[in-house]
């Protein structure tokens, strides 16, 4: 049999294309998987909130626990460096002012991610 069919048939190009995805989407996996999350904290006006609390909870099927706190920096920026869950919460805290939680779903354990929106403060009823 010709070696160049041989190659190119089905039984070698599909296993030989899934091997490929699976070292490309392994070495994406380990360049951002350090468990960065990272966001921003303002006022319901939309301005920077400097020294409020923000919460990161681990979130599984039946329980919801505080994992860590952070504070944000006088641009109302935070950080955490210690995630490595798939299913998390954050919520802000600021006096009697909290944000709505907001769950994030991540591909895999330890994904960096930046918020596309800021955690808005609202006052508590």
């Amino acid at each position: 049999m010709n070696l160049r069919r041989i190659l190119l048939s089905r039984f070698v190009v599909v296993p030989a294309a899934i091997a490929v995805v699976v070292v490309l989407w392994n070495i994406y996996v380990s360049m951002h998987a350090h468990g960065v999350l990272k966001g921003q904290v303002v006022d319901a006006s939309g301005r920077p909130v400097a020294g409020a609390a923000v919460v990161l909870s681990a979130h599984d099927f039946v329980t919801q626990v505080e994992k860590s706190r952070t504070t944000t920096d006088a641009d109302g920026r935070f950080r955490f460096t210690d995630n490595n869950s798939h299913l998390v919460q954050v919520q802000a805290l600021n006096g009697r002012q909290a944000s709505p939680r907001i769950t994030i779903r991540l591909w895999f354990r330890a994904q960096d991610r930046v918020l596309d929106q800021p955690l808005r403060l609202q006052p508590s009823a």
